[in-house]
């Protein structure tokens, strides 16, 4: 093998660890988010709350649209991941209230 090539494997395995770093940081911190997103929807359920919140929603798709441009992050894809979270967690949510 030549050396641009063991070079290239060395910077190709850093990279590919970075990447492994990160997905266990997102599992965690999506489990952590899961957490306190179950507690919400308990304290709803108990209180007789719907279990969406348009309004927060919104305010938290802005939030992250903005976030995702600082990040140079696709702000779409940022939303499409949202959506699909905030409709886990409002799944969720109705289960408490059943």
């Amino acid at each position: 093998m030549s050396d641009a090539v063991t070079r290239a494997a060395e910077v190709l395995k850093g990279h590919r660890e970075s990447i492994d770093r990160l997905d266990a940081i997102m599992i965690y911190t999506l489990g952590e988010r899961f957490k306190h997103t179950q507690a919400v929807g308990k304290l709803k359920a108990e209180h007789d709350l719907p279990p969406s919140d348009p309004a927060r929603e919104a305010t938290q798709i802005a939030r992250l649209t903005d976030l995702a441009n600082r990040a140079d992050l696709d702000p779409d894809f940022a939303k499409k991941l949202l959506n699909f979270i905030i409709a886990e967690v409002i799944q969720h949510h109705k289960v408490h209230q059943e």
